[in-house]
């Protein structure tokens, strides 16, 4: 909308802080114009390379800024095997912690659930429990994950060099189907969501909330 400010998002496609952000520093010059007009934003992203931009999020932060870490273990070497182009989870976590001390509205996207490796429920209980320790403001969590056609090669072609014989589960168990929940879904979800709500953390956001027929200021 023209006279109604929406949130922009970062992240829903493409990480934003992938390893060429450091030198090439598009999102950052992307951010210092969101600033500039005064925009609400919501970036979701798996590096701690977020915090070098706390400076504009602070003051993105006035209209309203929101950082989503995306986190699917607690455990490093794992994060490694499954992210291996990304931070390990310890270093997310470290991340959270200082967007939260800097007064960022942050938290935690807890997907996907990969069916059969970060299932386990000591798994994800041992993450929500850091995420509370990191300072967090909500968890975004999902009981699976989804295949389309020439991801679905590429994942099983991983899943044989890094965890030989899980492919054929796979295979029998989701055949060519899209989404891919995890096989005890409800039972993990209702867990998931006993915990966060024994901690206090919301499965919830809280979502920018514009004026109505709020006029764009954009010089």
């Amino acid at each position: 909308s023209k006279r109604v400010k929406g949130t922009i998002g970062f992240g829903s496609m493409n990480d934003p802080y992938m390893a060429i952000e450091k030198e090439q520093q598009l999102t950052r010059q992307a951010l210092q114009l969101v600033k500039r007009f005064r925009f609400p934003v919501h970036i979701i992203t798996k590096s701690n390379l977020v915090v070098r931009d706390i400076d504009l999020l602070k003051e993105i932060a006035k209209v309203y800024a929101a950082v989503s870490i995306t986190i699917t273990t607690a455990n490093d070497f794992l994060s490694k095997e499954i992210e291996p182009g990304a931070p390990v989870s310890s270093l997310r976590f470290e991340a959270l912690k200082v967007l939260s001390d800097a007064g960022i509205y942050a938290g935690i996207t807890l997907m996907p659930v990969l069916p059969f490796i970060t299932d386990d429920f000591r798994n994800l209980e041992e993450l929500i429990i850091k995420a509370k320790e990191s300072g967090v403001k909500y968890i975004l969590a999902s009981t699976g994950m989804t295949l389309r056609e020439g991801q679905r090669e590429y994942f099983y072609d991983q899943l044989n060099r890094r965890f030989p014989g899980l492919k054929e589960r796979y295979i029998q168990t989701y055949g060519n189907t899209y989404s891919c929940n995890v096989p005890h879904a409800h039972n993990l979800w209702h867990k998931l969501n006993a915990l966060c709500q024994s901690l206090s953390i919301p499965v919830k956001m809280e979502y920018y909330k514009p004026i109505e027929n709020q006029q764009l200021k954009l010089f």
